[in-house]
């Protein structure tokens, strides 16, 4: 069992949130929660293997360099989130159960094992709370049309039925801006189908940034889901960063037109 409030980010840590295109001015903000698989050094003597850190249980497998390429093509600033959603996920409320789950996906997680309440509080503290002001800053300080967040899923969870939309599109209340995406989507790659509110869907006990940035600020949002098997290599993350900056493009330039 980790000692209580024993967690801390050192000084070699990485920071818990990265700016990219800080200078562009784009009309959109976007987020990566899920994009990296860094470890704090205080947990990295329990980390799971290798082989589950390179899994989408430690990470959202090709979402930020896929994030990345659509904050190119719209000059628009990126918050990424460089740690692993195994040390804290930052797209969960303090009270989910899988903020730092003990289990994902069937493999059990070390250093979660164990885990009392002080070591949750310091986690959600120095890196979630931390990253979700940032973005909230980004937004005021921009002050964007739109705000997106870039996700990716696996085709299929251990013992779950097969995932066939290459694209979710999550929204819960002002479906607008997100509807506008799938449309544009559904021109630009009609072979690709395009799922609302699949393989997940918004909620209160599972969500924290589109309830925060997007629904808390009254700002057309969408949260992205590419299928991480179409973003595995680079020919995929510039194929799919392409059509999705161009559905977003489509999309932010219809809220001019209502």
């Amino acid at each position: 069992m980790a000692e209580p409030g024993a967690f801390a980010l050192g000084q070699d840590d990485p920071p818990p949130v990265l700016i990219e295109g800080a200078g562009g001015g784009g009309a959109i903000v976007l987020s990566c929660e899920h994009g990296g698989r860094a470890l704090p050094g205080c947990l990295a003597h329990r980390a799971p293997a290798p082989a589950d850190m390179d899994r989408h249980i430690a990470w959202d497998v090709g979402a930020a360099e896929t994030a990345r390429r659509i904050a190119e093509r719209l000059a628009a600033p990126l918050a990424l989130q460089p740690y692993s959603r195994l040390v804290v996920d930052s797209n969960r409320p303090r009270h989910a159960a899988d903020l730092a789950p003990p289990v994902s996906d069937g493999t059990p997680v070390p250093f979660n094992q164990g885990l009392d309440e002080a070591e949750l509080d310091a986690r959600w503290s120095a890196i979630h709370q931390r990253f979700h002001r940032r973005v909230g800053s980004l937004i005021a300080e921009r002050r964007p049309r739109a705000f997106a967040s870039i996700h990716s899923f696996t085709p299929q969870l251990r013992g779950g039925a097969p995932r066939p939309m290459a694209v979710g599109l999550l929204v819960r209340r002002d479906p607008g801006f997100a509807q506008a995406v799938a449309a544009a989507l559904g021109r630009l790659a009609p072979e690709a189908p395009v799922a609302m509110n699949a393989p997940y869907a918004i909620e209160d006990d599972s969500d924290y940034t589109i309830p925060v940035h997007g629904e808390g600020r009254g700002l057309p949002h969408v949260l992205v889901e590419i299928r991480n098997d179409l973003i595995a290599d680079r020919a995929g993350i510039s194929q799919w960063g392409a059509l999705i900056a161009s559905a977003l493009a489509e999309a932010v330039a219809a809220l001019g037109e209502g």
